[in-house]
């Protein structure tokens, strides 16, 4: 089985669509499937990428089986993100030290 990367399985909105799904609760493919407008091999592709990435895993109860979501593997999208926050939040905060600066500056010559 080939390992995919988080990062590929939130690219389509189908599959963030069925992350959502599954974190309200767990489905049965069929259940999954009957939330969305397209084919049920469609969905159950989704399911196969999200079940690659780690972010599902499907639990057999009986003769079903149950799409259950894992969010501590969107941890890596997080962590990815943190740093481009950090990043911007030092700008912005440059930004607004220039700004006052300027400000100070343009009050001094109107006085």
């Amino acid at each position: 089985m080939m390992r995919r990367d988080v990062f590929q399985a939130i690219a389509d909105p189908h599959r963030r669509a069925i992350l959502e799904l599954l974190a309200r609760q767990n489905l049965t493919v069929n259940g999954v499937a009957d939330h969305f407008a397209i084919s049920r091999p469609a969905v159950s592709k989704h399911l196969k990428i999200l079940t690659e990435c780690g972010l599902v895993v499907m639990q057999r109860h009986g003769r079903e089986r149950y799409c259950e979501v894992q969010p501590d593997k969107l941890n890596k999208v997080t962590d990815w993100l943190e740093q481009y926050q950090r990043m911007w939040e030092q700008r912005y905060g440059r930004l607004d030290e220039l700004l006052h600066e300027l400000q100070k500056k343009e009050n001094q010559n109107d006085d």
